[in-house]
């Protein structure tokens, strides 16, 4: 497969990249992929994946070109898949349209895949080439591809803190920290995430929805998608003493809740999308993940206290921080400073 590739080559593939990012806040657990058809250089078709059990972007991209699609070139974000699940296979698609190149930003490591496609497509006698602008595929697809590569979802630790490193008040009271900006960035984060974990004693102290605030989402996102189309994360909450109660806010709307602890407790008072997730006692934070990314968890938000945020970076299970630091100082003694953890 030639890895040589054009200023075109790249400026498409570019494109695809764009389309593929319209549908992080839709997709998961499936990647998001973009796909452009090329033919003479002019665009003939295009589509993007927007949700699971949807077309995929390639079948978006064939239906929008019709016939045009003939000896076209398709620049697309990831491998085209050749197995049967939902869809019919892309590369079939692909061939059966009678496409004459296709080039891929990078190969897909789901073991169903795993240059599966692209095989397929040489077997058709149509030319491939990948890893073009594969470091921006990797970027738009991390959870994904790592649930894919090590069976576990990529976590996100938000801390958001004042200027002196606080996470609360001396007192452990919490309170707003940062401004309307971060708030909407928080939204919009969420949104992007398959999952948010959370803690009981966050539950206890704050009664949070944990849930995509609409009213708080950036007015950007509001312009490109409806409400109803933006998925809300599963809420993950740890809760070893069983100390949720239904009458909590996570239960006024209708995202799934997971209960996570090790003592067995009467479900039937909880609404139906609320379930139990039972784990050895004395679990870490490594058999949690596994657990969750066999459930086809892609990516975390969590969102929590600093003994959660301690814990998830002492047993290495944080991927990335995203840090939010506002320009002001909390309510604090010398003394409560000093003895501070943070």
């Amino acid at each position: 497969m030639s890895d040589t590739f054009s200023p075109d080559d790249v400026k498409f593939m570019q494109l695809a990249l764009e389309l593929a990012a319209k549908g992080q806040y839709t997709t998961t657990p499936n990647p998001s992929v973009g796909c452009v058809l090329v033919k003479n250089g002019e665009i003939v078709g295009k589509g993007f994946h927007f949700k699971a059990g949807q077309p995929h972007a390639e079948r978006v991209a064939l239906a929008d070109a019709g016939e045009k699609a003939k000896d076209a070139t398709a620049y697309v974000t990831l491998e085209p898949c050749s197995h049967y699940g939902r869809t019919p296979p892309c590369a079939l698609g692909l061939i059966e349209a009678g496409v004459s190149r296709v080039v891929a930003a990078m190969a897909d490591p789901n073991p169903q895949v795993a240059g599966k496609g692209l095989k397929m497509l040489a077997d058709a006698g149509i030319p491939g080439a990948v890893n073009l602008l594969n470091e921006q595929a990797e970027v738009l697809n991390k959870g994904f591809l790592k649930r894919m590569r090590t069976g576990k979802p990529y976590v996100q630790l938000k801390l958001a803190m004042s200027l002196d490193g606080r996470t609360a008040m001396a007192s452990g009271e919490s309170k707003w920290i940062t401004g309307a900006a971060a708030r909407a960035d928080v939204q919009k984060m969420r949104a992007k995430a398959t999952a948010l974990l959370s803690t009981s004693a966050t539950v206890l102290a704050d009664d949070p929805s944990l849930n995509v605030r609409w009213n708080q989402f950036p007015d950007d996102l509001k312009a490109e998608y409806a409400e109803d189309t933006v998925r809300q994360p599963i809420r993950i909450i740890l809760d070893s003493k069983n100390r949720v109660q239904p009458n909590h806010q996570l239960f006024h709307t209708h995202s799934p809740v997971w209960l996570v602890g090790s003592i067995p407790r009467d479900m039937s008072l909880f609404p139906d999308f609320c379930e139990q997730m039972l784990l050895p006692e004395n679990y870490d934070f490594d058999l949690l993940m596994t657990e969750l990314g066999k459930r086809q968890v892609n990516s975390i938000w969590v969102e929590a206290g600093a003994n959660l945020a301690g814990s998830l970076i002492e047993q290495h299970a944080v991927d990335e921080l995203i840090i939010y630091v506002a320009p002001k100082l909390l309510e604090i003694t010398v003394e409560d400073y000093a003895n501070s953890r943070i």
